[in-house]
């Protein structure tokens, strides 16, 4: 049998196979509810054959949306929209994960959809951006510092939205920390100047990733608890593989269970270079240094090449986005390319359209 068509346990959640979809912005929602994209788009990943689907982005307070028109889990309305496409995730044999956020200064933003770009002024449906420091991404508009007891607030927002989340159906809770939205501008020295105990030294500026571990985990004693990490900044000063290895290390002792492994976005200046599994040697540092399970993620799009990253024990996981919108039913194409098209959870009404190999 492949490793990438085996079960994986995470703590008290095992998925059917380690080829998941990482959430995907949708920017289609109104008011913070998912609608009946949101439920196609998901459960559709969950027939092709994903062994986890982990929806989009999903703010804990409405001034913690990327755009208007993310989604959220800040008040019971969202909840019970949320509901019938965890249940549609699940029917079809898939764990149903959701990605708790707060975009920080990154918020307030137009969506991709609009054709625009910067922040949305709160004239036109925007508002003011918070956090840990004054210091705006380049093009966006300035962001006000948090303020101790509105850090308080946004942990409580956090278990309130995994509260919500468990009761919608969801089995896997991801804390988004990655991606320079506000708890990534905490862990980078490069978007945390603050001279409180949540900045300074690396135990400080985790501070508030870890609180949110800790709130989460008590919130949802029931849910896999995991963390979406961008490993490194890819700028000069910032937030790295060690760093990132460390925290999740101390994630892990609090009850976090697993570990996204991406990477950059908090700086305009980063300096990436792209190619096939470009991110895989920072799942795997992270995986070596941390001892914690993690999942590798950046253009990996075959099922051979996730077999070797899992073979190489570079990661535990495999989390792919955008072969998954080019090919809905990936895990099914995967497991053919791997000379065993059973190996794969074909639905039962699609059995007939199986490859004999």
């Amino acid at each position: 049998m492949s490793l990438l068509f085996s079960p994986v346990t995470l703590g008290g959640l095992t998925a059917r196979n380690r080829l998941w979809v990482a959430a995907m912005c949708q920017y289609s929602a109104v008011e913070g509810i998912p609608n009946d994209w949101h439920h196609v788009h998901l459960a559709q990943f969950a027939s092709g054959g994903a062994g986890a689907v982990i929806a989009e982005a999903t703010a804990v307070l409405p001034e913690g949306r990327i755009s208007p028109e993310d989604v959220g889990l800040w008040n019971d309305a969202q909840r019970d929209a949320w509901a019938p496409i965890a249940a549609a995730i699940r029917a079809r044999g898939a764990i149903a994960g959701v990605q708790l956020a707060h975009a920080g200064r990154k918020a307030s933003t137009w969506s991709p959809l609009s054709g625009r770009q910067g922040t949305v002024a709160p004239a036109e449906g925007g508002w003011l951006t918070v956090a840990p420091s004054a210091i705006a991404f380049d093009g966006y508009a300035d962001p006000r510092a948090l303020e101790a007891a509105e850090i308080d607030a946004i942990v409580a927002a956090f278990a309130s939205a995994a509260v919500r989340a468990v009761a919608a159906g969801f089995e896997l809770l991801e804390i988004h920390a990655a991606h320079g939205y506000l708890l990534h501008q905490f862990l980078s020295p490069l978007s945390n100047l603050r001279t409180d105990e949540y900045g300074g030294s690396l135990e400080n500026r985790a501070r508030l990733l870890l609180r949110v571990v800790d709130a989460v985990a008590a919130a949802a004693p029931e849910a896999a608890v995991t963390v979406r990490f961008s490993a490194t900044d890819w700028a000069e000063g910032g937030w790295d593989a060690p760093q990132t290895a460390e925290v999740a290390r101390w994630a892990a002792a609090r009850g976090a269970v697993f570990f996204d492994v991406s990477s950059g976005g908090l700086v305009a200046h980063q300096r990436i270079t792209t190619g096939p599994g470009y991110q895989v040697h920072l799942a795997a540092e992270v995986r070596s240094a941390g001892q914690v399970a993690v999942g590798a993620v950046g253009e990996i799009t075959t099922g051979r090449q996730a077999e070797e990253i899992l073979r190489a024990g570079e990661a535990d996981v495999i989390l792919a986005a955008r072969e998954w919108l080019r090919d809905p039913h990936f895990a099914l194409r995967a497991a053919t390319e791997l000379g065993d098209p059973s190996a794969a959870p074909w639905p039962a009404q699609y059995v007939r359209a199986r490859p004999r190999v």
